[in-house]
């Protein structure tokens, strides 16, 4: 596959996925683009590995997750109706009650809501996400159930 064909085809679920995790429609625009532009330099290598997407995906993960942001001087338009579709979730304007699960979610460590949007929004395995965040199972697990506690007593709370 292309990387013209696999960007124009995962491009709205990479953008849902950078939604989902940071929270920000325009910060997952960035995060999605940065990631597009390292994965054009080394498509060779990442269009043959087994599931490109998992590997795209993965590298979305890690620059969500890392600390520093480069401001790049060149920016690739990803055009607004693959962003802008019905499908693509986004950050509510006004909070409503079906909102407060967006908020609680919002208020998790980075680290909590990547494991958790991994979890219930890609469906991955405890192993799987392991392997997306570079670390053991044992912490996926302890991320998961530290994230789930904190949903459930924010979502007690008034």
């Amino acid at each position: 596959m292309r990387f013209e064909e696999f960007a124009a085809a995962r491009l709205p679920s990479l953008l849902r996925f950078a939604v989902l995790l940071s929270g920000d429609r325009e910060g997952a625009r960035d995060i999605v683009q940065e990631v597009l532009t390292r994965a054009l330099v080394k498509w060779d290598r990442i269009g043959s590995v087994q599931d490109p997407y998992g590997y795209v995906r993965r590298m979305v993960t890690n620059e969500f997750l890392s600390l520093r942001r480069r401001r790049r001087v060149w920016t690739v338009p990803l055009g607004q109706e693959a962003v802008d579709g019905v499908s693509a979730p986004h950050a509510p304007e006004r909070p409503g009650p079906d909102d407060d699960l967006w908020h609680l979610l919002m208020r998790l460590p980075r680290q909590q809501r990547a494991v958790i949007v991994l979890r219930y929004y890609e469906s991955l395995s405890d192993l799987e996400i392991a392997e997306v965040l570079g670390c053991r199972t044992g912490t996926v697990r302890s991320n998961a159930s530290r994230a789930l506690a904190a949903l459930r007593s924010n979502s007690m709370t008034p």
